[in-house]
């Protein structure tokens, strides 16, 4: 069995893991540490929760040279969640080596991330936007980067994040190695990665449970005007410990909130129109099991990872196959038991029939009682 010394990290890396409670490398970390070490462009197939971050994060902190004060390594992301996190994760560490780790995101207030600047700074986590303004502004000069991380390339491109891709490389003016990690590498991601990538190592890490397969998968066919209705008695029958509940729209999530608090459901919603300090204070509360119910919208749960998530209700239909699995991978983690249950109105069945085609997987399927 390999440790993370055998994958070519230094002994000190071993130990930092173990105080937080990780001693054996997962099978995408086994296979990416050693290809990024060796400075390889790799792209990777990695699932939501397979431990991809620091699959990427453990060779390039160890490659960082903390005597030089230029960034280092950029890692891009698609949510303010997930650069959140990402950072959270670095920062866990680094606490005592001295690499400075800033996240650069929507939201903050930007005379604060120019100070920061101004200090030494070795690693960037940043959304595209909020680095596109410091670039225009030429704040934050990248051409000293030996590391670039495209992460969760398919929801970058899922959210129209193309163009903005192509104008940091091109204004970086990348010499660097590019590491592209996805949960699913279909043909728009491999010709994004290709058009910038010097003859990448491809690297797909299924363990011996695919994390889809050791999750439950359930569809209940109901109308729109029943649907809040099938929602409330599938969460009564299933009680989850925690449950994550997708909505289409904000509005959706907004009019869904109201009405379980209603009913004494304990819940929160989380969607682009709230705070961030807020969306934060929600997800340590959700983390800590303070709610059982976390009502989102697609967009807002990029970078959700959280233990004990045992359910993940659908309540509108993904508009794509990668939206689901991105969607269904929040529960089921690190190879944990898990349960999703769709709901589908008449509308959505070329999309459930999309899902089982490409995903290989037939769901058992049942109709809410008010309409049998």
């Amino acid at each position: 069995m390999s440790n993370f010394e055998t994958l070519g990290l230094d002994p000190s890396w071993s130990s930092k893991l173990k105080k937080i409670g990780i001693t054996t490398p997962t099978p995408i970390q086994t296979i990416a540490i050693p290809e990024i070490l060796k400075q390889s462009d790799v792209i990777a197939e990695a699932q939501t929760g397979s431990g991809k971050t620091f699959a990427f994060l453990l060779p390039i902190l160890q490659n960082i040279d903390i005597l030089s004060p230029v960034i280092q390594a950029l890692v891009l992301v698609p949510t303010r969640e997930l650069a959140i996190q990402i950072t959270e994760e670095a920062k866990k560490l680094t606490d005592d080596l001295g690499i400075n780790v800033l996240s650069i995101y929507g939201g903050q207030d930007l005379q604060s991330q120019f100070k920061k600047l101004n200090h030494t700074v070795h690693m960037i986590i940043a959304t595209p936007g909020r680095l596109m303004d410091h670039l225009d502004r030429e704040t934050i000069d990248l051409s000293k980067v030996t590391t670039f991380v495209l992460d969760e390339a398919d929801q970058m491109l899922v959210m129209g994040f193309r163009n903005d891709i192509d104008k940091i490389i091109y204004i970086g003016k990348f010499k660097a190695q590019i590491l592209c990690f996805s949960a699913t590498i279909d043909a728009k991601v491999k010709k994004l990665a290709y058009k910038y990538m010097k003859n990448p190592v491809i690297l797909s890490a299924h363990s011996d449970t695919k994390p889809l397969d050791v999750i439950e998968q359930q569809v209940v066919m109901v109308s729109d005007r029943w649907k809040m209705e099938a929602l409330l008695k599938a969460l009564d029958e299933t009680n989850p410990f925690l449950g994550i509940i997708f909505c289409r729209t904000k509005v959706r999530a907004d009019k869904l909130e109201s009405e379980m608090k209603r009913l004494k459901y304990t819940c929160e919603k989380l969607h682009s129109d709230i705070t961030q300090n807020k969306r934060q204070r929600i997800m340590r509360q959700f983390k800590d099991a303070k709610f059982q119910y976390l009502i989102t919208t697609d967009v807002a749960s990029r970078g959700i990872d959280v233990t004990g998530i045992t359910h993940i209700y659908n309540y509108d239909m993904p508009e794509s196959v990668e939206i689901y699995v991105h969607r269904v991978g929040r529960t089921g983690r690190m190879g944990e038991d898990g349960m999703a249950i769709t709901f589908v109105t008449p509308k959505d069945e070329d999309m459930l029939k999309d899902i089982e085609g490409r995903l290989g997987v037939s769901v058992s399927k049942s109709t809410h009682e008010h309409q049998k």
